[in-house]
């Protein structure tokens, strides 16, 4: 590793051989942690969510699916509000919205936003680009149904962590096609290789020994979750030809994370054709610091960073 991870990360260390279990056993692994991760007694861990913001759940009817949303909102809201769609982490086979309700509900005070958390599918029962399908069909809905959300068509930005931010990156490039206007991305340490080459960066065996992202769950994540028929190039935004016109993008990277250089070459491609993008390195952080503020100091300034970069886009007329 490039540096010694935080000393409580070590609790999270995940023993599982990923690679060796039957989809029913992934299936089975992911909701025992989703339970696990979503009760009151995890947010010593994950944090506790800020007391200024409402937390609530609704569903959206799609063609042929209904998703939950986790919606956060500010508590005294008088006036349509910018949109931050949010996409968790969990290499497309776990993960859930309640695992970032200490980012999120903090951001809908403070920003102040309404940020609507997607409980998209999973494989293996849900491969790509389904996840991908439901967030971007997700945005479509709230930005159409803007005055019953309560918030401003105008002032939307994606944001995500891990493969979410890899499903924000994905939306970003088709909304960029077919709308609708973004005002911000945050890429919250993603992945952006889902190909056959996602593990040949240097921090992917610089870092193989990272307590919190295990790589035999990486490479069953991709397995599970990437069908034969799909290239894999198609649900990897490093791998796109024209990165031009993308909005402003904040990348934020942990330099103890395997996937630390998919940010950082995401960032550098992002540059090249154009794109105001910037990078922000937390020297001593792990991947999903962001989810375990309890235990990585760094989350707090990291929080800060992608609250005043939203509020600059998403509220130009207030920047400070």
């Amino acid at each position: 590793m490039r540096g010694r991870a935080p000393l409580g990360t070590r609790i999270l260390k995940d023993a599982h051989d990923w690679e060796a279990m039957t989809q029913d056993q992934v299936i089975a692994a992911r909701d025992a942690a989703n339970r696990k991760g979503s009760s009151r007694a995890a947010r010593i861990i994950t944090g506790l969510p800020d007391r200024r913001a409402r937390i609530g759940e609704s569903t959206v009817d799609l063609p042929g699916r209904r998703l939950v949303l986790r919606v956060h909102r500010p508590k005294n809201a008088d006036r349509a509000l910018p949109l931050i769609v949010s996409f968790h982490g969990g290499g497309f086979i776990a993960g859930t919205a309640a695992q970032n309700d200490w980012l999120n509900s903090h951001l809908a005070a403070r920003c102040p936003a309404v940020v609507v958390s997607v409980e998209y599918r999973l494989a293996p029962q849900h491969p790509l680009p389904q996840p991908v399908e439901d967030g971007y069909d997700t945005l479509v809905r709230l930005v159409d149904d803007a005055v019953d959300w309560g918030v401003d068509p105008a002032a939307v930005a994606v944001m995500g962590e891990s493969v979410g931010g890899m499903i924000a990156a994905l939306i970003a490039l088709r909304a960029r096609e077919d709308g609708p206007p973004l005002g911000a991305q945050v890429l919250n340490y993603p992945s952006t290789d889902w190909t056959e080459t996602m593990a040949g960066y240097p921090s992917i065996s610089e870092n193989a020994d990272n307590p919190t992202l295990p790589l035999s769950r990486l490479r069953a994540g991709r397995k599970l979750s990437v069908p034969p028929a799909l290239d894999p190039r198609s649900v990897s935004p490093l791998m796109y030809e024209n990165l031009a016109d993308l909005p402003p993008t904040l990348v934020v990277t942990a330099a103890l994370d395997p996937l630390a250089d998919h940010g950082h070459r995401y960032v550098e491609r992002l540059r090249e054709d154009g794109v105001d993008a910037r990078l922000v390195r937390y020297p001593k952080a792990t991947h999903s610091f962001l989810s375990t503020p309890g235990l990585v100091p760094a989350a707090r300034p990291a929080r800060q960073e992608i609250l005043a970069f939203l509020r600059t886009h998403l509220h130009p007329a207030r920047r400070r």
